[in-house]
């Protein structure tokens, strides 16, 4: 072989070589990260979740993708957020933020596997067939969160002695709202109390609500609504000397909400 042919030759190759060498490094998995919340209402979330991942041996951007979707506290968003994550062929999707985000990720997929953080009954909604056997592609951990309502209006009593009727806020948007008021209703019925169940669907509702001037309130916004509102709340009640127990998903930040009783909720 003339010595221009070899040194052509071994130019083409190296051009090639690299070329071929990546072509057989396996693709870098991605995780879809589907949230009901704002990127700022969720920022203590995504840290969490970056710890884990690093406990795990990943790290984003050197052998991990994360694609972020925020449903911003519009729960209609989750459905569409989570098939544009199956469009990009995910290998695993994350849910926070309550329970609309699980329930938008299953109905998205049956063959990416689904983990969830909740507060609201797996069961009850149909993301897992039982504890012991979730079944499918969707498991995760469930917080028990409204396992424990009738405790927390028992704090509320105790904190708030001479309170009647105590006043919840429920945002009807939530895709978990319905199955969130039953279990309520059934909580207050346990102890003997009366409960006023009102919309928190927006600031306007809020700010409605607090000046119908209950004593007492119960909030249920932290996996129900995005951060203006439960600020919302929290400002009001600031306002009329109101003291409300925050919902147990969200850290307690706020002055105003004074009580709580819960696990942390992703």
């Amino acid at each position: 072989m003339k010595r221009r042919e070899f040194i052509t030759l071994l130019g083409g190759a190296s051009v090639v070589w690299p070329l071929a060498a990546r072509a057989q490094q396996p693709a870098m998995p991605v995780i879809g990260f589907l949230s009901s919340r704002s990127p700022h209402e969720a920022a203590y979330v995504v840290a969490a979740f970056h710890r884990g991942l690093r406990e795990g041996g990943y790290s984003e951007g050197q052998n991990v993708g994360i694609e972020y979707r925020w449903a911003e506290g519009q729960y209609d968003r989750l459905p569409e957020l989570a098939v544009d994550l199956v469009r990009r062929k995910v290998a695993l999707i994350a849910s926070t933020g309550g329970i609309g985000a699980a329930i938008a990720a299953k109905q998205a997929t049956s063959t990416i596997p689904i983990v969830f953080t909740v507060g609201d009954d797996p069961i009850t909604h149909g993301l897992v067939a039982s504890f012991s056997r979730p079944g499918g592609n969707v498991t995760g951990i469930y917080n028990f969160i409204s396992a424990i309502e009738a405790k927390r209006f028992g704090l509320l009593r105790e904190t708030v002695p001479t309170t009647g009727s105590i006043a919840v806020l429920l945002n009807p948007n939530y895709l978990g709202f319905d199955v969130q008021l039953k279990d309520l209703q059934e909580a207050a019925r346990a102890v003997g109390q009366q409960i006023s169940v009102f919309n928190a669907s927006s600031e306007a509702d809020i700010h409605d609500a607090f000046r119908a001037a209950p004593t007492a309130w119960h909030t249920k916004l932290a996996d129900a609504s995005e951060e203006a509102t439960a600020s919302s709340a929290a400002a009001n009640a600031s306002k009329n000397k109101i003291f409300p127990i925050t919902n147990p998903s969200q850290p307690v930040t706020r002055p105003a909400l004074m009580c709580r009783l819960g696990g942390a909720l992703l």
